[in-house]
């Protein structure tokens, strides 16, 4: 909204939550509360429906993996009224469907961790991860799961070498069988971002993950803008490969021993960092609206290389998960140093999300909401 609004474009924000900070923002021109994906999907995606019939509704933008599913598995029903950057559910499924991901991640040549279904696995001796097979578990994927939600699945288990885990207690916590995955010593976390088109790139940009929301990862409180030629290669060669249309954050880690990218996931939607996307000069909001209304040859990617920015919550996320968190085969590092290290960005790149000083309304409550859910949490 704060980079479509000023260009004069009409926004319209929809979540199931009235106090969402998009809300707040003063370039929000329509709030629209709706049900919750989680709770009621049909209700959810008529809301979208009801709102792509509208004559000046242009296109919809999704930012969470409800929502390009939506879009996807009705993407006949939307194509009518709006443009429709996004892929068709076949497309989508071989994304959100991390086997079949990595599968096409080998025939691409683009290189990823050793990747089975848990009940395959019997090597415990080794390093491994236990991570939902599905993004995101609908009827769709999942036989098991309702038609009337679209829910997210649980985190990601560690597993030390020699730790056997009970197959049955994951699967049945996961709503499905998870895949178990080898552990990747990195150096890390790297996003490569694009908007495509028809199976053609037309914006791409690249950051280095500093620091997560915990210090195992996670989502991202503090990253640097970066382009790499390798890493530009594999995150080209796996979604060309694909014929991917829309949005796309393809995550890697880089792997310390070989320094090769090591493939994660896709996320087919816009990332949570996409304002330091913005800020860096990667305007994908604007691309993405040149898109969806037929002005691709507007697009002119070109972004700052070196520059960062925060998340200012996910930041003190980092700090209370060295206090709180102990996370298996992952170092904790010192409270001392890391405190350093936070100040010291903030000072050297004082780039951020929410904070805005036009439009401060959305980080206020963004702070409340975060120390609402504290209190839950502590009590």
């Amino acid at each position: 909204m704060r980079s479509l609004a000023p260009a004069g474009v009409r926004t319209i924000a929809v979540s199931e939550l009235e106090t969402t900070p998009a809300f707040q923002s003063a370039y929000c021109d329509e709030a629209v509360v709706t049900a919750a994906p989680d709770e009621d999907f049909s209700v959810y995606t008529e809301t979208l429906r009801s709102l792509a019939e509208r004559p000046a509704v242009e296109t919809i933008i999704p930012v969470r993996e409800a929502d390009v599913y939506a879009l996807a598995a009705h993407r006949d029903e939307f194509e009518p009224h709006v443009g429709t950057p996004w892929p068709s559910l076949e497309t989508l499924a071989a994304v959100q469907d991390r086997r079949r991901l990595f599968a096409a991640a080998e025939e691409a040549g683009v290189s990823a961790p050793e990747t089975h279904a848990l009940d395959e696995c019997d090597d415990w001796g080794r390093e491994w991860i236990v991570k939902p097979r599905y993004s995101i578990l609908t009827d769709t994927y999942c036989e098991d799961v309702s038609a009337d939600v679209c829910i997210a699945p649980p985190s990601t288990t560690y597993l030390h070498p020699g730790e056997e885990p009970d197959v049955d207690a994951l699967v049945d916590s996961m709503g499905h069988v998870p895949i178990c995955q080898e552990y990747v010593d990195s150096d890390g976390e790297y996003g490569f971002f694009a908007l495509y088109d028809e199976g053609e790139a037309v914006a791409t940009f690249q950051h280095r993950q500093r620091r997560g929301w915990s210090y195992a990862g996670g989502p991202s409180a503090f990253r640097e803008s970066i382009s790499d030629p390798a890493l530009e290669r594999a995150g080209r060669d796996l979604l060309d490969h694909l014929e991917w249309h829309g949005l796309a954050m393809v995550e890697f880690l880089r792997d310390e021993h070989t320094g090769t990218y090591q493939l994660m996931e896709i996320n087919p939607r816009f990332w949570s960092s996409l304002p330091f996307s913005v800020q860096a000069g990667a305007d994908f909001p604007a691309y993405y609206w040149q898109l969806a209304t037929g002005r691709r040859e507007r697009i002119d990617c070109d972004y700052e290389v070196g520059v960062g920015g925060h998340l200012l919550r996910g930041e003190l996320l980092y700090l209370h998960s060295i206090l709180a968190d102990e996370v298996d085969l992952v170092d904790r590092p010192a409270l001392s140093s890391a405190l350093l290290e936070v100040t010291q960005s903030l000072y050297a790149h004082p780039r951020f999300d929410y904070f805005q000083l036009d439009d401060v309304r959305p980080f206020v409550r963004d702070a409340l909401d975060t120390y609402a859910a504290f209190r839950r949490d502590r009590t």
